[in-house]
């Protein structure tokens, strides 16, 4: 098969995973149970991404002025800044800790 036949037999289970989607019941998707695991995974999820995103470079772990970054946001968003000032603060906290040495 080429490559063309691959791309539009993903697109075609793409489609149809799309399709089963919406003939669940949709008592099924809004009762407590499926509302809270769904919860968990997005927020499992977010967890893993920005920890692989912070801590790590390809295969290693690496310790730079990323978790630096991701503290100081940590400590705006527990003090219920605005998004937008959690990421500039976080993006301040980056760049002076790289202009202090850390890589």
């Amino acid at each position: 098969m080429t490559w063309w036949g691959w791309i539009l037999l993903a697109c075609l289970v793409a489609y149809l995973t799309k399709f089963v989607g919406h003939l669940v019941p949709h008592q099924t998707l809004e009762g407590p149970r499926t509302t809270s695991v769904m919860t968990g995974m997005t927020v499992g999820l977010l967890a893993s991404l920005i920890a692989l995103n912070t801590a790590t470079s390809g295969t290693s772990l690496v310790l730079d002025a990323r978790l630096v970054a991701l503290a100081v946001g940590v400590v705006a968003l527990l003090l219920r800044a605005p998004f937008l000032v959690v990421v500039v603060l976080a993006t301040a906290a980056c760049a002076g800790a790289r202009l202090l040495g850390l890589p």
